[in-house]
């Protein structure tokens, strides 16, 4: 038996081939976008000094555009229930990440690993990490909180995203910087946050060159 379907609607589904922000094509000397992801909530916390000076060293760049997710400030349930409180909060938070073309992770060391409130705010998303680079920058006792940093990248290979090799660290990391926020010894700091964005600006335009072309299907 066959249908006549000459007088029917086509209601196949056309692709939309609109540009969205998160997508549109990047191209050669177009500033990439940056998320920096201020990991700590803790009451008395020292990332925010550390965050400054992270933000002045991505604003230095003419090839990054910096944002910020900051986990204090991201008041996401623990429990991931779709309530209208984690609603609005995620309404603040996953377009920075989605609009992301990378990020730059800043966590502390707590008890060998990175904290809580910074994996609820992984947890909470998927599909923003996915196919894009994370530089690692971490605070700390002796260890400089480079447990926490190795932590880190199993959690981003799980998501399908990619951590650069080079870190930033700071050991015993409140007597490393002085009253106003800076590092005492700048030399030190300033070479590998050169080498670990150079690395980021690097793989976020190859990925992002690369999905332009096919989409990520991982």
């Amino acid at each position: 038996m066959t249908t006549d379907t000459a007088s029917r609607p086509d209601t196949t589904p056309r692709p939309d081939t609109t540009p969205h922000p998160e997508t549109a094509p990047l191209h050669e000397g177009t500033p990439l976008r940056v998320t920096l992801v201020v990991g700590s909530n803790r009451h008395g916390r020292f990332g925010p000094v550390v965050a400054d000076w992270l933000l002045d060293r991505l604003r230095d760049r003419d090839d990054v555009l910096p944002e910020v997710v900051d986990v204090a400030e991201a008041e996401l349930p623990m429990s991931f229930a779709r309530s209208p409180e984690a609603a609005t909060a995620l309404s603040a938070v996953t377009p920075k990440l989605a609009a992301a073309d990378a990020f730059v992770v800043l966590t502390p060391e707590y008890n060998h690993s990175f904290p809580a409130g910074l994996k609820n705010l992984v947890d909470w998303h998927y599909a923003e990490w996915r196919a894009k680079p994370v530089g690692l920058v971490s605070y700390g006792g002796i260890s400089g909180g480079l447990r926490a940093v190795e932590h880190l990248r199993q959690v981003f290979a799980e998501l399908h995203a990619v951590t650069v090799r080079d870190t930033v660290s700071f050991h015993n990391a409140g007597a490393s910087f002085d009253a106003d926020g800076r590092p005492r010894d700048p030399a030190g700091p300033d070479s590998a946050v050169t080498t670990m964005l150079d690395q980021l600006v690097w793989w976020g335009r190859a990925l992002r060159e690369a999905k332009e072309r096919r989409p990520y299907g991982g």
